[in-house]
């Protein structure tokens, strides 16, 4: 089909902003398999568990989505530090990890059906149709926000990693554990640092899933592979990367549902993470 400058800059637009989304999705995923070396499926169970709660707070107790966030935060950070403890116990290793995150994927995926069903599920805000016009062009508020909101935690989490001592830190104990552990890292107390925040950043990118999509348990599985090839493509402990990616993988899949045929679209990032890989085949 044709396309017109205007379709074409608003599914530019629509790609992006979807891209924010992938991104603060991917970004807890690569930094746990980059610097932790586990293989967290969970984080999207967790992420959808995130979703769930901002829609249970914000339906049945009118609390809005910003203070659901700042609920979510720090809970998921507390679960991020229990689930890496049991890894932590048992030492599991990285593919291990993703048997285990399997499990507990399986796990959060059957309490959210038990306590919210299996039925689709629409958090209805006032905001959620509000836009911004920019000349053609309609930016959705709420899908701005998620962009920013993944701007700012992937900026903040590269000056973490790269300007801070316990960014230096978490690089050093993922590059040598036991080198960095002569020098005085106690890399099992930054590793739960680490796999904390991580989950965090799940419990916030489900506020915005329960946002902006509809709920449903079966979509868990859905986000997976795409999130996994973003993840991968921007590189692996690198969350400017995830975001780049993202923005990547969400423009290409945009086009694609505009251009071509909406059905096209879920092979977009699995062609991408081909050709990434045949080119360059190490993560």
């Amino acid at each position: 089909m044709l396309m017109t400058v205007a379709l074409f800059l608003q599914s530019a637009v629509g790609g992006v902003l979807l891209g924010g989304i992938y991104g603060l999705l991917a970004m807890g995923l690569s930094l746990s398999w980059g610097l932790l070396k586990l293989v967290n499926l969970s984080h999207f169970a967790l992420a959808f568990l995130g979703a769930y709660l901002t829609y249970q707070l914000g339906t049945i107790y009118g609390v809005p989505a910003y203070l659901s966030a700042l609920i979510i935060a720090p809970l998921f950070f507390a679960l991020g530090v229990a689930l890496h403890s049991v890894f932590v116990r048992f030492k599991v290793k990285e593919f291990a990890s993703l048997l285990v995150t399997f499990g507990v994927t399986i796990l959060i995926e059957s309490l959210i059906q038990w306590i919210w069903s299996a039925d689709f599920l629409r958090y209805e805000t006032p905001y959620a149709q509000t836009t911004i016009r920019l000349g053609p062009i309609f930016v959705p508020v709420l899908d701005l926000s998620a962009f920013v909101c993944a701007g700012v935690l992937a900026g903040a989490a590269w000056y973490a990693l790269n300007k801070t001592m316990l960014g230096k830190a978490l690089r050093a104990a993922a590059h040598d554990a036991p080198v960095a552990s002569a020098f005085g890292i106690n890399s099992t107390r930054v590793s739960y640092i680490l796999a904390g925040l991580c989950s965090a950043t799940a419990g916030i990118a489900g506020v915005f899933i329960a946002l902006i999509g509809t709920l449903a348990p079966s979509q868990i599985e859905a986000w997976i592979g795409v999130v996994f090839a973003v993840a991968i493509i921007g590189g692996l402990g690198s969350p400017i990367g995830a975001l780049g990616a993202g923005m990547l993988i969400g423009v290409a899949e945009s086009l694609t549902m505009s251009v071509v045929n909406p059905a096209w679209a879920p092979l977009v990032a699995f062609s991408v993470l081909i050709v990434i890989l045949l080119r360059k085949p190490v993560i």
